[in-house]
């Protein structure tokens, strides 16, 4: 017999019950993709809990008896729930327990700050909180469901009375989906639940156990898209020192650190070391290089760093079986509407308690003194007895709330006759008495409910909300242009004649030191201008007269051009800046003809005009072949700006013949109190006109006084300065401040006498309690104060340049008032007498310009040309 007619023959029967591959991996696919979902990475929205930790509190519920377990038996008494290894259980009790809410913890449990791990499980010891024991456990009001081997019975959702979700905050993996939800404060949490219940709308901001700085512009509620900035909390020692005492979350010290000294090695920031002292609190010194200012290098630690990291939140939990993406306000009104109807639940089941207990003590009352329980004596049956007490009871029934059933009558034949005997009619009747008041107060909740919702949230606040304030400060922050922070790392080299730029030409003509995040500017002898990216060598050109670094935002860069127009032969004249640019594109500064060419040019960093002289060639027409030109006459236009006719003659050569100074006037300067830095963009209040040694006073709340630069990489903090303003040395100063010695309080009229830039000078007493209440400029300042006089309060209003004359600025000043002080305001001056203050002053055309008007100083842009009418 042959192979062929071995083989069975496949029949069509065999064909029709074959499963293709591809149907199988469609189904378990699903089924593992929504077992993760549900069963491992995604919390539910009741108690905001992953399985695990469900089943790790349920266990811990189980075993709780007041006492501490080791986590080594905790984790296997979560296993009998938790079908997975102990690794992913011991995993889930410590970041429970680092959190710091649900579980008190005993032994090395780690430390979030530093990254430190946890000691080993049979080393280390927790107990169920307070609080999770008042919040998250009620067995009468659970749902519950068999574990997965059937042995055990576990909840379905734990009834948690508390946004828990929103407090711990969460984070998950799972098959096409993630989720991460930021722990926000306990207290703002219940706050925000009170107002819900109120009827009102909140909007709960994250708040991180690491502290720091958090801007919250962009979160939009948690869901995705949005985006959290979280700074460190850096501070200046001195000059030469800075100080990290609060880091980033989901950030440690390690990562922290290395991420600066990849930095200093890149050459982003300039150090010399650091420093990691970080003991019970978190302390980083950061030793700066020589000749670094250490606001320069803060704003570079946020910008190249991990001082500043970017979370991305995405809100989305389990509803209904399923994942949903919703906002943490609609979480905390759904937790707060479910708190509510678990307080309900727990009410309505007291209430069921506390009239089966009225009802019980009646039976027993009318049982005992009916003496009913005799009508038993004669009976024979069991039937028999419990009829008889039936039929003693048939008179009372109607006042019942409920049918009597036999239950109950078994319940009083089980009354001893010990009891029997020793029956207290009076005190049977103080106990219903309670229970009528109890239940009494039950219904009362229950037609105030969410008045009693609103105690219980206030009770929670007050019982365990000492110790929980927000952590983590709310910033808006500034935006930190990289290429101005940025160390300089790299030098800048020019070969002209063969048109090559950039950091690798050591042997070439060096330029100015730069960062390797810098443009490069470029503009040649053909009139052409270029911007490029710094790289160690690049063409732009043969025959560059200009090479410089190019700054985007710079609005002071003005450009002097004299160039030969290669059609007419002219030479024209003009005044522009380079404004925005695409890289590696060719800009035509002529008017693009050919033999067009530069005759003259300069860049001036302030919209310098200088004056140069202009020699035409003998063979001109012209009767006077040289003359002065200054460029203070035009105005500044557009790069793209044709510009005026200088002279219509052929020209020798143009020399500088005068330095010039800035038309473009004084620098206006604004302080944003939000984000605590100066800016040009009218963002805040306009502190001044600033030209080039102008400076800047600043007044804290500590007593300091510091004089500093207009510089706009200048750091103030805005939660302590009391004055900032431009510097005049003639001003005198009026301060009322409190010495934390004699508990008085003092004022004191002084000038500033240093003229040390940044550093601090403190005018008040050195007290550890004393403060800088109220420091004014004014020349006449008047203080509103509330007095306390015995038992009556008395508004009075003192004239600071009466009370005392101008005296040194160490000088401790004069006592304010005899009386203790409640309160101080400093009264505005009032807008008359400001306007009579204000001086006229007049031009040469006798028009009338008055101090403190705003007067248009700014170029006309146009590109419009413009004749000298010199020749």
């Amino acid at each position: 017999m042959s192979e062929e007619t071995n083989k069975p023959e496949e029949t069509d029967d065999s064909l029709h019950n074959s499963v293709p591959v591809t149907g199988m991996y469609k189904d378990w696919f699903l089924d593992y993709a929504s077992y993760v979902i549900l069963e491992r990475a995604v919390p539910a929205i009741e108690d905001g809990l992953k399985p695990v930790q469900r089943r790790i509190l349920h266990a811990m519920k189980e075993m709780d008896d007041g006492r501490f377990n080791k986590v080594a038996n905790i984790i296997g008494q979560s296993m009998q729930y938790h079908p997975h290894g102990d690794a992913s259980i011991g995993d889930a009790i410590v970041n429970l327990g680092q959190k710091d809410l649900l579980i008190e913890t005993q032994g090395n449990w780690g430390d979030i700050r530093t990254g430190d791990s946890a000691a080993a499980a049979r080393y280390i010891e927790a107990r169920l909180s307070k609080f999770a024991l008042e919040v998250v456990f009620n067995p009468q009001t659970t749902d519950w469901q068999l574990s997965y081997d059937g042995r055990k019975r576990e909840p379905v959702t734990l009834p948690v009375k508390f946004p828990l979700l929103l407090a711990q905050g969460v984070e998950g993996i799972a098959v096409g989906l993630s989720t991460k939800i930021l722990p926000h404060n306990f207290c703002e949490l219940i706050e925000g639940s009170i107002e819900i219940l109120k009827g009102n709308t909140t909007n709960v901001l994250p708040d991180f156990l690491t502290g720091g700085l958090a801007d919250f512009s962009e979160y939009n509620g948690g869901l995705r898209g949005g985006k959290v900035k979280v700074r460190a909390r850096i501070e200046e020692e001195d000059s030469k020192t800075l100080a990290i005492r609060e880091i980033p979350f989901g950030t440690t010290t390690d990562s922290l650190i290395d991420s600066i000294l990849k930095a200093n090695d890149k050459g982003k920031i300039k150090i010399k070391k650091v420093v990691d002292n970080t003991a019970k609190d978190v302390e980083i010194q950061i030793h700066l290089a020589s000749g670094v200012s250490p606001d320069v290098t803060i704003d570079a630690l946020y910008a190249f760093t991990d001082c500043e990291v970017s979370i991305s939140p995405n809100a989305c939990v389990i509803v209904n079986e399923k994942p949903v993406f919703i906002s943490v306000n609609e979480i905390l009104e759904y937790n707060t509407k479910q708190t509510k109807k678990l307080l309900k639940q727990e009410l309505e089941i007291r209430k069921g308690e506390l009239m089966e207990k009225l009802l019980f003590s009646s039976l027993e009352k009318i049982f005992i003194e009916n003496r009913i329980y005799r009508d038993i004596e004669e009976c024979t049956t069991w039937d028999e007895v419990l009829q008889a007490i039936d039929k003693g009871l048939d008179p009372y029934k109607p006042d019942f709330y409920r049918e009597i059933t036999q239950e109950d009558l078994v319940r009083l034949t089980e009354i001893k006759i010990k009891r029997i005997s020793k029956y207290d009619s009076f005190k049977a009747d103080e106990l219903m008495k309670r229970l009528q008041d109890e239940l009494k107060e039950v219904n009362h909740n229950l037609r105030h409910l969410t008045d009693y919702s609103i105690k219980y949230y206030e009770r929670l606040l007050e019982k365990y909300g000492k110790g929980r304030e927000r952590k983590t400060e709310i910033r808006a922050f500034d935006t930190i242009q990289a290429t101005v922070v940025a160390a300089n790392n790299a030098k800048l080299y020019v070969n002209r004649k063969d048109g090559f730029v950039g950091s690798g030409l050591k042997k070439e003509e060096f330029v100015c030191d730069c960062s390797d995040l810098d443009d490069i500017i470029v503009i040649r002898k053909d009139g052409k201008m270029m911007v490029s990216k710094i790289q160690d060598k690049v063409f732009m050109g043969k025959d560059i007269l200009h090479v410089g670094i190019y700054r985007k935002t710079d609005d002071r860069l003005t450009f002097n051009l004299i160039y030969l127009d290669g059609a007419s032969g002219r030479a024209m004249v003009k005044r522009f800046q380079p404004g925005g640019v695409t890289r590696d594109r060719e800009y035509d500064l002529t008017k693009g003809t050919k033999g067009s060419k530069t005759l003259y040019l300069t860049a001036n960093p302030n919209g310098e005009a200088e004056i140069v002289t202009v020699y035409l060639t003998q063979g001109a027409k012209a009767r006077v072949k040289v003359f002065d030109f200054d460029f203070a006459d035009l105005d500044i236009k557009g790069r793209g700006a044709g510009g005026n006719i200088l002279t219509r003659y052929p020209v020798r050569k143009v020399q500088l013949k005068m330095e010039g100074v800035s038309t473009l006037g004084g620098l206006d300067i604004y302080y944003d109190p939000v984000v605590g830095r100066l800016n040009t963009d009218e963002r805040g209040n306009l502190i001044g006109n600033f030209l080039g040694e102008d400076r800047i006073l600043v007044c804290y709340k500590s007593g300091d006084y510091e004089l500093t630069n207009f510089e706009l990489t200048n750091r103030y903090e805005p939660n302590d300065v009391l004055l900032i303003e431009k510097f005049d040395p003639e001003k005198v100063l009026s301060a009322v401040y409190y010495d934390g010695g004699s508990k008085n309080y003092f004022v004191k009229r002084f000038q500033i006498e240093t003229t040390t830039l940044n550093k601090k000078f403190n005018f008040i007493t050195d007290h550890r309690s004393s403060a800088l209440k109220l420091i004014s400029s004014e020349k006449q300042p008047q203080v509103k104060a509330i007095v306390t006089k015995g038992k009556e309060e008395e508004e009075q209003v003192y004239d600071l340049d009466m009370i005392i004359d101008v005296k040194g600025w160490k000088a401790m000043g004069n006592k304010l008032s005899s009386y203790p002080i409640k309160s101080l305001e400093l009264i505005a001056q009032k807008k008359e007498e400001k306007q009579s203050s204000k001086e006229e002053v007049k031009d040469e055309d006798s028009d009338e310009i008055e101090i403190g008007s705003t007067v248009d100083l700014s170029p006309k842009k146009d590109s419009d040309e413009e004749q000298l009418g010199l020749f």
